[in-house]
């Protein structure tokens, strides 16, 4: 039997200061409608995948919710069998939540968003309309703009002349980048969030140039038609000493004005042996490629800018101790600055990696700490399955599932999957598959159905790498592809619509953060 908790000693023990996670077992896209502006998605269909390291400490106080569809005692559950000691449920979800008078949210990643959107309203920070930034363009002024988001995001589609710095990398690289004082500096993003703490973070850097955000980012420039750019490749340059000299000056500022703390490797080598009392993170805030060039073991790779951007993925734990990492501590300083603010006891380790014997590479996720639910299912290489006439299961989130399946693969939700068996051709074994075979497996060993089971060996990936085709777009589905919430620009249809409506709800969210009592933003400096 799972144990509960009401609304009531839920917002007690979070208002308490004292660690605990929240976490919503709903698909991304349900999530997204309704819910509780602390709660981190963590969906029962693979939560394998992400508990390991939302949630590192065992025996963390957690706390699983949903809106009443009976995820959260599945998820608690499955938690426990995982090693988890302490899971509890919110008795009556988030329906319960609301009904105590306590406020929910829609969206996602809505505690850095709201964020942003305080830090706009708090301190100022000087935007710039599209309009105005394209007169300027036309009569060409001397101008700089960075597109804070991934590189990944950029080259999809940026505003022409746009050069590609992650968030985190716009003080330590803006020597580099920026010659001259008299250089007008544009940080752009899709919408808002990463446009705002961008420009906010050179302003509070005291770079001498006019800094400001671009005003609702790529989605405005679209809407204007004024034409985006997709299969942009312009990056930063590598860093110089004294780029990075004038880099850490500026940061060293930053970090005493908003009280970031600096620890040694003995204090951290303390918190590592604590880690099963208190729960610690330990993250690499350098771009990605450094990070898998070379990084401390147990560290995760989480970019500055975009850790900002989407704090509920990475820290599950609120109250947790969170340790940032880089080489200069430039990123590392900038990017706790703004975690601080925004409520986490986040500081960042002196002499970063130097000295230290490094891993390379990404570390593979330890989902093995959760058992199969049944016996090892049985595997199907992809050469077999392609000359068989089983039906095909896909499981894979469904943007990856989109953007290439095995022909004639159905997708469907692992978490309504005992439902979706009905939808599916009555005759030939079932063959289930995902992104890399990982949620298939643990899916097909918990399946109770009479037909034949089995799973693509090494998933879809394998089938990719064997050269066999694949087919693009929503094929067969077996369930609705609620598990991911679309962004604005990825929308099939009506995405002017969907655009105009997203902005408007960002810039609302300052309104709805200013009567939430649990709000833990603080902007003010230090003394």
């Amino acid at each position: 039997m799972v144990a509960s908790i009401t609304a009531e000693e839920l917002r007690r023990r979070y208002q308490a200061g004292s660690e605990i996670a929240i976490v919503d077992a709903r698909e991304e896209g349900v999530f997204h409608d309704r819910h509780l502006l602390m709660a981190s998605c963590l969906p029962l269909s693979r939560l394998e995948l992400i508990a390991p390291g939302l949630l590192p400490r065992h025996s963390a106080s957690i706390v699983v919710c949903d809106d009443g569809e009976g995820l959260a005692e599945r998820a608690a559950a499955r938690l426990g069998e995982g090693g988890y000691t302490d899971v509890s449920v919110l008795e009556g979800g988030v329906k319960a939540w609301e009904a105590a008078g306590y406020p929910v949210y829609s969206g996602v990643h809505v505690p850095s968003k709201a964020f942003a959107e305080v830090v706009e309203h708090e301190m100022k920070t000087p935007w710039i309309s599209v309009e105005e930034l394209a007169e300027r363009q036309k009569r060409g002024e001397k101008m700089a703009i960075f597109d804070s988001r991934s590189y990944d995001e950029y080259h999809s589609n940026t505003i022409p002349g746009a050069v590609s710095v992650p968030g985190a990398e716009l003080v330590y690289r803006f020597r580099e980048l920026v010659q001259s004082p008299d250089t007008f500096v544009v940080v752009n993003c899709g919408g808002r969030t990463r446009s705002i703490i961008g420009a906010q973070s050179l302003i509070d850097a005291g770079v001498p140039n006019r800094v400001v955000s671009l005003k609702d980012g790529t989605m405005a420039w679209h809407l204007a038609g004024l034409g985006v750019m997709a299969g942009a490749a312009d990056r930063a340059p590598e860093v110089s000493a004294e780029g990075v000299a004038a880099a850490r000056q500026r940061a060293d500022a930053v970090a005493r004005r908003y009280g970031v703390s600096v620890i040694d490797r003995a204090t951290l080598a303390r918190w590592q042996s604590e880690a099963n009392r208190r729960t610690l993170y330990i993250m690499d805030v350098r771009d990605p490629a450094e990070y898998r060039a070379g990084h401390i073991p147990g560290s995760v790779m989480a970019p500055g800018g975009q850790l900002v951007q989407e704090t509920d993925s990475w820290i599950g734990v609120w109250g947790a101790r969170v340790v940032l990492v880089d080489d200069t501590g430039v990123r590392a300083r900038m990017t706790a600055s703004w975690l601080r603010r925004m409520g986490w006891d986040a500081v960042v380790l002196e002499g970063g990696l130097d000295g230290l014997e490094l891993e390379r590479g990404v570390p593979s996720v330890r989902s093995d700490i959760f058992p199969l639910a049944g016996a090892e299912p049985a595997s199907v290489p992809p050469s077999e399955l392609q000359a068989s006439r089983a039906v095909v299961v896909d499981l894979a989130l469904s943007r990856n599932y989109r953007q290439g399946h095995i022909p004639g693969a159905w997708f469907a939700i692992r978490a309504r999957l005992a439902e979706a068996l009905d939808k599916l051709p009555a005759q030939g074994d079932l063959v289930l598959t995902s992104e890399d075979g990982t949620i298939a497996r643990y899916a097909a060993a918990e399946l109770r159905t009479r037909r034949p089971v089995k799973v693509l060996a090494g998933g879809t990936a394998a089938w990719k790498a064997a050269g066999l085709p694949l087919d693009t777009g929503m094929g067969l589905l077996a369930s609705e592809p609620d598990d991911v919430a679309l962004s604005a620009r990825d929308r099939p249809a009506e995405r002017e619509r969907f655009m105009r409506e997203y902005l408007a709800w960002e810039v609302n969210l300052v309104n709805q953060i200013a009567e939430d009592t649990d709000c833990r933003f603080r902007l003010a400096p230090v003394g």
